[in-house]
C-alpha cells in the first residue's frame, strides 16, 4: 500500500479540501495507515499531475481560495486495480520480538521496562480502535457518513461491515499484544524468583539477581 492509495480511498466518499482530507484521513485511515501531514501536499499534487484527481479552485471568503480534490475515473480505477491485486506482505521487521528473544543479555529491569512499554502503548491502542468500532456501529464517523450519503441504500450494509472488519482486526491486533507483554512480565517473574541470573548478573544471597562486577582489563 502507498499513501497515494489511502488518499484515493478518503476521496472516494466525497470531493473535499485539502484541509478537510487532512481532518478525515486522521479520523479514519490513520489509525491504520500514519503519515505526516507534510507529505500529504505534495502527494495532492503528484496525483493531479498523473490525473488521478482533478482539483477546483473555487472562493474562500472574499479574496482567498480553496483548492477541492475531486476522484476521477483514472483514480477510481487505479484504487480498484490495487485492491484487485493479491497484498505484497512486507518481511517480518519486529523489534520488539528481537529484543524479547535476547533477553538474557540485558537485566530484569530492564527488560520489564521494555514490556511494561509495549502494555501501556498496545493498551492506548486498543482504546482507540475500540472507540472507532463503537463509533462504526453508531454511524457517528462523519468520513462514513458521508460515504453513506454517497451510495446507494441497498450497498450501505457492506461499507459499514467491511470497515467493523477491519477496526475489529486491528482490536483483535492489540489485545494479541498485550497478552503477549502480560505473558513475558509474568515469565520474567518466574525466573527472577528462581534466581536464573542472566548475562552478567548472579544471584545474590536473598535470591535476587545483581549485577556482577565487569573483569579489569587486561593491560597486554
Amino acid at each position: 500500500m502507498s499513501l497515494r492509495h489511502a488518499l484515493l480511498a478518503v476521496l472516494t466518499a466525497e470531493p473535499m479540501t485539502g484541509y478537510n482530507l487532512l481532518r478525515y484521513f486522521d479520523g479514519t485511515v490513520a489509525y491504520m495507515w500514519q503519515a505526516p501531514h507534510s507529505q500529504i501536499y505534495p502527494e495532492l499534487r503528484r496525483m493531479e499531475q498523473d490525473e488521478l484527481v482533478e482539483v477546483q479552485v473555487v472562493p474562500r471568503g472574499k479574496r482567498a481560495e480553496k483548492r477541492v480534490y475531486s476522484l476521477t475515473a483514472t483514480g477510481l480505477a487505479e484504487l480498484r486495480s490495487w485492491l484487485g491485486e493479491p497484498a505484497p506482505y512486507a518481511p517480518e521487521r519486529d523489534p520488539s520480538r528481537v529484543r524479547a528473544a535476547h533477553f538474557e543479555f540485558s537485566s530484569y529491569a530492564a527488560a520489564r521496562d521494555q514490556l511494561r512499554a509495549h502494555h501501556a502503548h498496545y493498551t492506548t491502542a486498543l482504546v482507540a480502535w475500540e472507540r472507532m468500532v463503537d463509533d462504526l456501529e453508531a454511524h457517528r464517523v462523519p468520513l462514513l457518513r458521508s460515504r453513506l450519503r454517497q451510495r446507494p441504500e441497498a450497498e450501505h450494509e457492506a461499507i459499514v461491515a467491511f470497515k467493523l472488519f477491519a477496526f475489529r482486526g486491528e482490536a483483535a491486533k492489540a489485545r494479541t499484544e498485550i497478552a503477549w507483554a502480560a505473558e513475558g512480565l509474568a515469565l520474567l517473574d518466574h525466573l527472577e524468583q528462581h534466581a536464573v541470573p542472566l548475562w552478567g548478573e548472579t544471584p545474590d544471597e536473598t535470591g535476587q539477581a545483581e549485577a556482577t562486577p565487569e573483569p579489569p582489563e587486561s593491560g597486554g
